[in-house]
């Protein structure tokens, strides 16, 4: 065999499977809102956008949907859901729980994750900087998930990560609705930060509780 053909042969070994190749493009667009809510995707214009058949197309719809990002409609397509007001108050009411434990928990907080979160903060500033809103909001959630992992129990940790999907999708619905509060958010995790490093628990709860809190100013209609 050529070796011409023998790279192809490997690089096509290498590929994930159709399907999963399906799923991830459509829950990146989904979750960074270039498929927004009120889209509706077909099966067509998605297989010829990731270059695949149908028939994997229709697994990876199918499995978004039980995701609760997508709802299907037979012969029409997928529906991408919007953000609901229940579904920000959930997310909150839950966030609030875990990240209030964790950081109270963290006190004092060891010199790797102050160094981590000054680190995350130095490349949110640089994506705000740059109009980055999807790599802002997947920075954002990083900066929260460091403080929760910092608090040590691994079962809030995975309960925390469950919610990944549903933070970005909000903090980039956030950011694209609300360009103004990229500044805020920056500034109350400098503030956060800062509580951490002097050891000041209460002040960096008090920080937290007001910073995740403003979301539920969103939780009075849907997020555009």
């Amino acid at each position: 065999m050529p070796a011409t053909a023998t790279a192809t042969a490997i690089a096509a070994a290498k590929r994930p499977p159709a399907a999963e190749r399906v799923y991830a493009h459509v829950k990146k667009a989904v979750l960074e809102r270039r498929y927004e809510g009120g889209t509706l995707l077909t099966e067509g214009e998605l297989a010829e956008a990731v270059g695949v058949s149908r028939t994997p197309v229709r697994e990876a719809l199918l499995k978004l949907e039980v995701e609760g990002l997508l709802r299907l409609y037979p012969k029409k397509g997928a529906l991408v859901l919007p953000v609901s007001a229940q579904e920000i108050a959930d997310v909150v009411e839950t966030r609030l729980l875990v990240e209030t434990h964790s950081v109270r928990k963290v006190v004092p907080a060891p010199a790797g994750l102050l160094e981590r979160l000054e680190e995350l903060l130095d490349q949110q500033r640089v994506q705000a900087a740059a109009g980055d809103f999807a790599a802002a909001a997947g920075t954002d959630r990083r900066f929260h998930a460091e403080i929760v992992r910092g608090g040590g129990n691994e079962i809030l940790s995975r309960l925390y990560d469950q919610l990944r999907d549903r933070q970005l999708r909000m903090g980039v619905a956030v950011l694209h609705s609300h360009p103004d509060r990229i500044a805020k958010t920056l500034a109350e995790h400098e503030e956060i930060l800062t509580a951490l490093k002097s050891g000041d628990a209460e002040a960096a709860v008090a920080v937290v509780t007001r910073h995740v809190g403003w979301f539920q100013n969103l939780a009075r209609g849907e997020v555009r």
